[in-house]
């Protein structure tokens, strides 16, 4: 019984909408992670590419967070990411990603350990105006053996580097894939997923991924 004395087992659960139901010919699931740090685009990269209404846990920024936070950008940035963002897109009609987008503020960070558990591999965003917040991102990925590819989100004032010079800055290895990109445009963002595949395909077939 409800507060009002009907009878509520009888009212109908609402379900999934339509829209965001899996397809039927869906054989395959790929859980894929997208890390960065603070303001780097993870969001907006889930929220372009995804297929679904896509899961947010942005929080609005308070002065609490003043001297713990990074408050780069915080004068246009006014949310942050404080569990995860979530979304799906069909990359053909048998296989199915499953995005997780890792919230950007260190104080979160205990969180991503979770969050990679099961990710057969992940996108690195970068922001060439702040090189130095990608490494602990990507040796984090690399304690955990998670095979990743970096994009990096073309600001508008953001320096443009060629794509060696930027392997030599974040010291990566020659093949890892380094692909520029616009996480708001969907066809871009849906690309560096297209390009993560395909790396991981690459490394399934000389047998290093396991």
């Amino acid at each position: 019984m409800d507060f009002n004395g009907s009878d509520s087992r009888s009212a109908p659960i609402p379900g999934p909408r339509t829209e965001d139901r899996l397809p039927h010919t869906a054989q395959a699931a790929v859980k894929i992670v997208i890390v960065g740090g603070f303001g780097v685009g993870k969001t907006t990269m889930v929220g372009s590419v995804s297929d679904i209404r896509p899961l947010t846990t942005e929080e609005t920024m308070t002065q609490a967070g003043i001297g713990v936070d990074d408050d780069y950008g915080s004068d246009t940035k006014t949310a942050t990411t404080v569990a995860m963002d979530f979304g799906r897109i069909g990359i053909t009609e048998q296989l199915v990603l499953y995005l997780f987008g890792t919230p950007g503020q260190e104080r979160f960070w205990f969180l991503w350990n979770r969050l990679f558990e099961g990710a057969l591999g992940a996108v690195v965003l970068v922001d060439t105006r702040r090189l130095e917040v990608s490494f602990d991102v990507m040796g984090r990925l690399e304690e955990r053996g998670v095979p990743f590819v970096v994009a990096v989100n073309s600001f508008p004032d953001a320096p443009r580097h060629p794509v060696e010079e930027l392997r030599t800055a974040l010291d990566l290895a020659e093949n890892i894939p380094i692909v520029e990109c616009d996480v708001r445009r969907r066809a871009s963002s849906k690309e560096v997923l297209l390009t993560l595949m395909r790396f991981l395909h690459s490394l399934a077939l000389s047998g290093a991924l396991v």
